[in-house]
C-alpha cells in the first residue's frame, strides 16, 4: 500500500503537519502533555496514515487485515489523536475532549480499537515487544499485516528494547518495522549526557536488523524509506529517523525544559504563529 515519492502530496502533508502542531499546543496547553515529544514525530506520523504506509479501515478499525501502528513512545498521545483524527477515526472536534472525564483520548493510549489505539502504552520500552507478539500472532493466524512501532530515542535506554530486538531478529519477523525517533534529548537532557546511544545504527545491526537512516522531518524521504523496509525479506528492519525535538517552535527546539510543559502566554502566541507560517 506503500504510496511513491512522485505520487505524495507534500503539500497537503506540510499542510496537515501545521494542523497536527496546533492541535497538539492547544491540547496540552489546556490539559497538560509532553508538546517537544509530539513535535518531533509529526512527520513520521503523517507519511504512516496519511502517506500510503498503513493499511486500515477508520470505518472498520478492528478489521483483521488491518496493520498495527504501536506508539511505544506514549507521551506523545496527542500528536497521534490529530493523525488519527485526520486519518477518519473521529471527528477534529473530538480534540478537545483530551484528558477530560470519561473521554478515551487518554493523556498516554490506552487500548481502544474504536479510535484507532492498539495498544495501550506510556511504560517505556514496552512497544517493541508487543509489535513482536503481534507479528507472531499475525503468523499463526495466516494474516499478512504488517506492524509500525515508534520508539523514543531515550527509550532506548530500556532494556527490554533490546531483548524484543534480538527476539525479533532471531524469529525473522520481516513483517516488523521499527522507527526511532530520534531527536537527541530526553526529559532530563541530552541524550549523549544521560545514557549515550551511538553507535545506535551499528548495535541495530548488530541485533540483525536491516538499518536505514532518515531525515524524520522530511516525509518524502521518509516514505522512501519505509517502502525499502517494506521490500526486505529474513529480518526486521529499523529506520533511525534523526528528529528535532520540540520541531516548529524556536525557543521550544532542543530545550528540553519543555519536554512536559507548554508555553503560555506571549510565549503560547508566539508559537501558534511560528507553526501557522512554517514552510509557507
Amino acid at each position: 500500500m506503500n504510496t511513491t515519492t512522485e505520487t505524495l502530496d507534500l503539500a497537503a502533508l506540510r499542510e496537515a503537519a501545521r494542523g497536527v502542531r496546533l492541535d497538539v499546543l492547544d491540547m496540552t496547553a489546556r490539559m497538560g502533555g509532553h508538546p517537544t515529544s509530539c513535535f518531533s514525530t509529526v512527520e513520521i506520523l503523517l507519511v504512516l496514515y496519511l502517506g500510503g504506509v498503513l493499511r486500515y479501515r477508520p470505518r472498520e478499525p478492528d478489521w483483521p487485515e488491518r496493520d498495527r501502528f504501536i506508539l511505544s513512545k506514549g507521551h506523545a498521545a496527542p500528536a497521534l489523536y490529530a493523525v488519527l483524527a485526520r486519518a477518519g477515526y473521529f471527528p477534529l472536534s473530538d480534540l478537545a475532549k483530551f484528558r477530560c472525564r470519561d473521554s478515551p483520548y487518554h493523556g498516554h493510549p490506552k487500548h481502544n480499537l474504536s479510535i484507532g489505539v492498539e495498544v495501550t502504552s506510556g511504560s517505556l520500552g514496552q512497544g517493541l515487544s508487543f509489535g513482536l507478539g503481534s507479528v507472531l500472532a499475525g503468523r499463526l493466524a495466516r494474516r499478512d499485516y504488517r506492524v509500525y512501532v515508534l520508539l523514543g530515542d531515550g527509550e532506548c535506554d530500556e532494556g527490554q528494547v533490546w531483548e524484543a530486538a534480538m527476539a525479533s531478529a532471531h524469529f525473522k519477523a520481516d513483517t516488523l518495522t521499527a522507527i526511532i525517533d530520534y531527536n537527541k534529548y530526553q526529559q532530563t537532557g541530552p541524550i549523549e549526557r544521560e545514557m549515550a546511544l551511538e553507535p545506535l545504527a551499528d548495535k541495530w545491526r548488530a541485533f540483525g536488523w536491516h538499518v536505514q537512516e532518515a531525515d524524520g522531518h522530511d516525509m518524502a524521504a521518509l516514505n522512501r524509506s519505509l517502502g525499502c523496509a517494506r521490500a526486505v525479506k529474513g529480518q526486521p528492519q529499523v529506520v533511525i529517523a534523526h528528529t528535532t525535538k520540540g520541531k516548529g517552535v524556536s525557543f521550544m527546539e532542543t530545550d528540553y525544559t519543555f519536554h512536559a510543559r507548554s508555553p503560555s502566554g506571549a510565549q503560547l502566541e508566539q508559537a501558534r504563529e511560528e507553526i501557522r507560517n512554517a514552510d509557507r
